[in-house]
C-alpha cells in the first residue's frame, strides 16, 4: 500500500512538470499567433481566419493544461489523505477480524464464563472485586472461572497492592 502512495507522488510530480512544459509551449504559440495577427492587421484580412481558429484551439488547450496541472498538484499534495484512508481501512479490517475471532471463542465457552470474559474484554484492567460486583455468581465460582481462563491464556491477572487487575490477553 505504501508503495502505491509513493508512486502517486512520483506520478504527480511528472504530471505537474508536463503540465508546465505544455503550458509554456502554448504560451509561446499564443504569442507567435498574436504577433502574426498584429503584423497582418487582422480581423479584416481573409488570412486571419486561420489565425483566429488557431487562437480558439489555443484557448481550449489552455483549459486542458490547467486540468493537467490541477491533477498533478492533487497527486502531489493530497496523497496523504489517501494514505490515511488506507491506514484506517487496515485498522478496521484487523478490528473486524479480532471481533470475529472473539465471537468464535465465545461459542466454545459456557454461559457464566462468557459473561465473565465479556466484562473483562469491555473493561480492561478491571479489578477482581469490581468484576465480582458486576457478575451474578459466588466468589468461589468467579475465582475458579478466572483460574481456568488464566490457564488457557485468555486473561492475565496482575497483582496491584491488595487487589488483582484482570486483562484480556487476546491470545487464542
Amino acid at each position: 500500500m505504501y508503495l502505491f502512495i509513493v508512486n502517486l507522488k512520483k506520478i504527480g510530480i511528472v504530471v505537474l512538470a508536463l503540465g508546465f512544459v505544455v503550458g509554456f509551449i502554448l504560451v509561446n504559440i499564443f504569442s507567435q499567433l498574436d504577433s502574426k495577427s498584429e503584423k497582418m492587421g487582422c480581423f479584416q484580412e481573409p488570412g486571419c481566419k486561420s489565425i483566429e481558429k488557431n487562437l480558439n484551439i489555443t484557448h481550449f488547450a489552455f483549459g486542458v493544461v490547467g486540468f493537467i496541472i490541477a491533477l498533478g498538484a492533487y497527486l502531489l499534495f493530497f496523497y496523504k489523505g489517501e494514505e490515511e484512508i488506507l491506514k484506517r481501512l487496515e485498522e478496521n479490517k484487523s478490528k473486524l477480524e479480532s471481533d470475529e475471532k472473539f465471537k468464535i471463542l465465545l461459542m466454545g465457552l459456557d454461559e457464566s464464563t462468557k459473561e465473565v470474559i465479556k466484562f473483562i474484554k469491555d473493561d480492561e484492567g478491571i479489578s477482581q472485586s469490581s468484576l465480582f460486583l458486576k457478575v451474578k455468581m459466588s466468589k468461589a465460582k468467579l475465582s475458579q472461572i478466572l483460574q481456568d481462563l488464566e490457564k488457557k491464556g485468555l486473561i492475565k491477572r496482575i497483582d496491584k497492592k491488595k487487589t488483582k487487575l484482570i486483562y484480556f490477553s487476546g491470545k487464542w
